[in-house]
């Protein structure tokens, strides 16, 4: 059995780590209930990734940190359209892929305790998202 879904989220103005593990439950919950297989989540964007990991406990903002010490938003970047320092957002996929598959047990994603399935967007330039979710049985 195979199922797949787009749904819209909605970023912001400025770099988010937004936790869309409510979403995925929602759509497992409705195509796959009880079901064992695997989740894919999926952003096709190019400025976009998919991460699992702790957020609630400022995991995320250190992630984001991160990311901004590592990948600065300033002139040295070759890719120069959209805001000053836009060239990083299309380099953030390559280290944060803009995917994850995770196993489906009894229709449930099974994740680990402090886990969360996460969007990390740095593009200010685009507050609008898309995110396929696939459930394959």
């Amino acid at each position: 059995m195979f199922t797949t879904i787009t749904i819209g989220v909605t970023t912001g103005s400025a770099p988010v780590a937004l936790d869309i593990t409510v979403e995925c439950a929602a759509f497992l919950n409705e195509h796959a209930p009880g079901r064992d297989g695997l989740l894919n989540v999926f952003v096709p964007h190019a400025t976009a990734g998919v991460a699992v990991m702790e957020t609630g406990a400022r995991s995320d903002d250190d992630l984001l940190a991160a990311l901004d010490d590592l990948l600065p938003t300033d002139d040295r970047w070759r890719h120069r359209h959209g805001s000053p320092g836009h060239g990083r957002d299309h380099v953030v996929p390559a280290f944060i892929s803009p995917h994850a598959t995770l196993p489906v047990v009894a229709g449930r994603i099974a994740l680990g305790t402090w886990q969360s399935v996460v969007l990390i967007d740095t593009n200010a330039d685009n507050p609008q998202r898309t995110v396929r979710l696939s459930f394959l049985g």
